[in-house]
C-alpha cells in the first residue's frame, strides 16, 4: 500500500501492521523496503499483537519476530511497538510509556518469555522489560551463534530452531 513516509518526503510502497486492542485497531505502523517506519500521528502506542497475551506470553522487538513466532507455533507473542533503544539515549522512558496503558492486559501474564534481539539496543530492552515487568515474572532466550533475532532463527534453523530457543530459555538472574 502507497504511504507517506517523513524520512523520505514521498509516498512509498509499505507493509502495513495494525495493532489490535480487543478487536479494536488502535494504530498502524508502515514498514518500507528501506527499513523506515511510521506509525499514526496521535494514536496510542501498545504492544503489536496485544490480544495474543496468554498466562505465558513472548515478547518480541519486532512485528517481524512476531511473525516468525506465529510460524513457529507461537501464538502467544506480542512485540514492543517501537523496537529497542539506543544504549546512548539519556532518558529512554518515554519509549517505555506504552506499557502502563497495556497493565490490565499484562496483569494476566504470569510468565513472560523475552526473546528480543541479541545485540547492545535489545540487551537494553530486555533489561529494562525485565525491571518493568518483573524479573521473577520473566525467562531470558538466547538465540543460536549467528542469529540475531527470531527472524533469523527462523530463516536459517526453521520453526525448530525457534522452539528450541524458546523451550530452553533460562530464568531471569535475580
Amino acid at each position: 500500500e502507497s504511504v507517506y513516509m517523513p524520512q523520505v518526503e514521498d509516498n512509498v510502497n509499505a507493509i502495513r501492521f495494525p495493532f489490535f486492542r480487543n478487536g479494536e485497531c488502535i494504530n498502524i505502523k508502515s514498514r518500507d523496503g528501506q527499513k523506515n517506519f511510521r506509525m499514526e500521528s496521535g494514536a496510542e502506542r501498545i504492544f503489536y499483537g496485544l490480544d495474543d497475551i496468554s498466562e505465558t506470553t513472548i515478547i518480541v522487538e519486532g512485528e517481524m519476530d512476531k511473525l516468525a513466532m506465529e510460524e513457529a507455533g507461537y501464538q502467544h507473542c506480542i512485540s514492543v511497538p517501537d523496537g529497542a533503544p539506543t544504549p546512548k539515549a539519556k532518558d529512554y522512558n518515554s519509549k517505555f510509556e506504552f506499557i502502563a496503558g497495556c497493565e490490565e492486559e499484562l496483569s494476566k501474564v504470569k510468565t513472560f518469555i523475552l526473546a528480543v534481539d541479541n545485540d547492545s539496543p535489545g540487551q537494553l530492552l530486555q533489561e529494562e522489560l525485565a525491571r518493568r515487568l518483573g524479573k521473577e515474572k520473566c525467562k531470558l532466550v538466547t538465540w543460536p551463534d549467528g542469529c540475531k533475532d527470531a527472524n533469523e532463527v527462523l530463516l536459517e534453523y526453521g520453526a525448530g530452531g525457534i522452539a528450541n530457543a524458546i523451550e530452553t530459555a533460562r530464568d531471569y538472574p535475580i
